[in-house]
């Protein structure tokens, strides 16, 4: 077994130290601890594909990726991986646990020492209140707790009439209606034509909504149903969602919904989702501060 490296700290300090780390014989024990765990497991860790890619992928691939333990001696006390995008400057966590506010404390101080400046991106089990705490302490802006949706059974003669895959003769009306305060704007879904399809519902010649929704995994996921405000309760989120549903064939399906939004939570449970114990989560943004930022504190 390779010996993990340590990463920019003191080799005679007591405290915890990041390493980086570099194969799945250092971590793989250490996640089956967290498994079914209420409040400290992982809901981007929830079955085999999200595995492969959220956690295997980032050891084996540190090109776009870090994958850094946090060790109380020899005890790994935290595992934290991260999506990588340099030249955006971008930051978005992938898996997080860790039982020991230590742990937590360290990764943060790892990424504001190599990642200033950088905007990051943090989904975290709900009832995690390490998270939570120490995201707030670091004015991070939260969006609503999520309930996680899971396709059971398929709802049968679904309608679609109205809905078409995207076209270019309707770019502009798209990406003037898509939601801009994201990492997936409607340029970048569009740009990423192997991993998502966007269904347009159309009225009377006019796009009155739209739906990104992924196609390329074992389960996809609608990222976002939009439907312009005077065309709602008209039955176009179902017809949006239906065609995702016809296209997805037999692969699986999930979705995050608010858990305030009972509406859309009735929606994909009349499609044939149910909901998930134990797997909402929380979406937090957070801007590592610059250099310049920490020398003001």
């Amino acid at each position: 077994m390779n010996t993990p490296i340590e990463i920019g700290r003191d080799k005679r300090k007591t405290g915890p130290v990041i390493r980086s780390i570099r194969t799945m014989d250092e971590c793989i024990e250490f996640v089956r601890g967290f498994h079914g765990d209420a409040q400290f497991s992982d809901p981007m860790l929830t079955n085999e594909e999200q595995f492969q890619t959220n956690l295997v992928k980032c050891v084996e691939h540190p090109d776009r990726h870090c994958a850094l333990g946090v060790y109380l001696g020899e005890q790994l006390i935290g595992l934290f991986t991260f999506l990588v995008l340099t030249e955006e400057r971008y930051l978005e966590m992938l898996v997080g646990l860790s039982r020991d506010r230590r742990a937590y404390a360290e990764m943060f101080r790892y990424l504001e020492h190599h990642y200033p400046g950088y905007s990051a991106d943090f989904v975290f089990n709900s009832q995690n209140h390490l998270w939570k705490q120490l995201l707030e302490e670091r004015n991070a802006e939260f969006e609503p707790e999520q309930q996680k949706m899971v396709l059971d059974a398929p709802a049968a003669d679904l309608d679609t009439s109205g809905v078409e895959l995207f076209t270019p003769e309707y770019q502009e009306s798209y990406l003037s209606m898509h939601y801009q305060e994201t990492y997936w704007t409607g340029e970048k879904v569009l740009a990423a034509a192997d991993r998502f399809r966007v269904f347009l519902a159309i009225h009377e010649g006019k796009v009155v909504g739209y739906l990104d929704v992924t196609y390329c995994f074992e389960q996809n996921e609608p990222y976002d149903l939009f439907v312009l405000e005077e065309y709602r309760r008209m039955g176009f989120g179902r017809k949006l969602l239906a065609q995702a549903l016809k296209c997805n064939g037999p692969k699986g399906m999930m979705a995050m919904v608010d858990v305030e939004a009972v509406a859309a939570i009735r929606l994909f449970e009349s499609m044939g989702f149910q909901r998930a114990k134990h797997e909402n989560n929380v979406t937090a943004h957070w801007t590592v501060p610059g250099r310049e930022d920490r020398e003001q504190l």
